[in-house]
C-alpha cells in the first residue's frame, strides 16, 4: 500500500514540476508586435526552455492602461499566468498630443495600480517595464520626453511601493541613445518610426527582460 502512495505522489510531483511556467507580456502594438518573427517576445521564446515556459502575447494596437484594465479578466486572468509582464504607457502619453486621448498621470497610476492588484489577487507575480522612447533624440529634446520620464517614475515608484522587479527601458534606452546616436537621428536606431521597435530595439528589450522572466 505504502508503495502505492509513494509511486502515486512522486507521479503527482512530476507532473506538477514539468507544468511550464506560463508568461504573458501585457500591452500595446510594440507588444503586439513583439511576437512577429524578429519580436522581442519571439526572442525571449526562443532563449527560454519550450519545456520549462510558455511564452504568451497579449498586446493590442492603441492601446492605453485603461484598455489593458478592460480586457485584464479575458486576455490575462482567465489563462492563469505564473508572471504577467506589463509594457504600457507610450500611448497613454502620445495620444494626449495626438488626438487628446491620453490618460492623465494621476489617472494612469490609479489604473496602473489596479491592474497590479488583480494580477497579484489570483497569484500571480508581474514585472513592470517603464514606456520607452517616443522619438530618439538626445538629450531630452523629443517633445514629449518630460511626460515620459514623468510617468517612467511613476512607475519605479509603484514597483517600489508593491516590491516589484521593473525592467527600466526608459533609462536604458536613454543610454543606449546616448552612446550609439551620434547624428541625433529621430528614429532608425531602436525604432522604424520613433516609437515601434526595429531590430535592435527588439534585441535590446529581449536582453533586459530575459532575467526577469526566469
Amino acid at each position: 500500500m505504502n508503495t502505492i502512495l509513494i509511486g502515486l505522489c512522486l507521479v503527482i510531483f512530476t507532473s506538477m514540476s514539468l507544468k511550464p511556467k506560463r508568461i504573458i507580456f501585457f500591452g500595446d502594438s510594440i507588444t503586439q508586435q513583439g511576437v512577429s518573427k524578429m519580436g522581442y517576445i519571439t526572442l525571449l521564446k526562443k532563449s527560454l526552455d519550450s519545456s520549462k515556459y510558455e511564452v504568451m502575447g497579449a498586446g493590442v494596437g492603441g492601446n492605453k492602461i485603461y484598455d489593458l484594465y478592460l480586457r485584464l479578466e479575458d486576455d490575462v486572468l482567465n489563462k492563469k499566468p505564473d508572471l504577467v509582464v506589463i509594457y504600457v504607457g507610450i500611448n497613454d502619453v502620445w495620444h494626449k498630443q495626438s488626438s487628446h486621448t491620453g490618460t492623465d498621470y494621476d489617472k494612469y497610476l490609479k489604473f496602473y495600480q489596479a491592474l497590479i492588484n488583480k494580477i497579484q489577487g489570483i497569484g500571480s507575480k508581474v514585472v513592470l517595464c517603464t514606456p520607452s522612447v517616443i522619438g530618439e533624440k538626445k538629450d531630452g529634446t523629443n517633445e514629449m520626453d518630460a511626460d515620459l520620464n514623468k510617468y517612467a517614475e511613476g512607475i519605479r515608484q509603484l514597483a517600489a511601493k508593491n516590491n516589484l522587479p521593473v525592467c527600466d527601458l526608459r533609462k536604458v534606452f536613454a543610454e543606449y541613445e546616448a552612446n550609439h546616436n551620434p547624428e541625433d537621428k529621430e528614429k532608425d536606431v531602436l525604432t522604424k518610426d520613433r516609437v515601434h521597435l526595429n531590430e535592435k530595439g527588439n534585441q535590446l528589450v529581449a536582453e533586459q527582460l530575459l532575467p526577469l522572466v526566469k
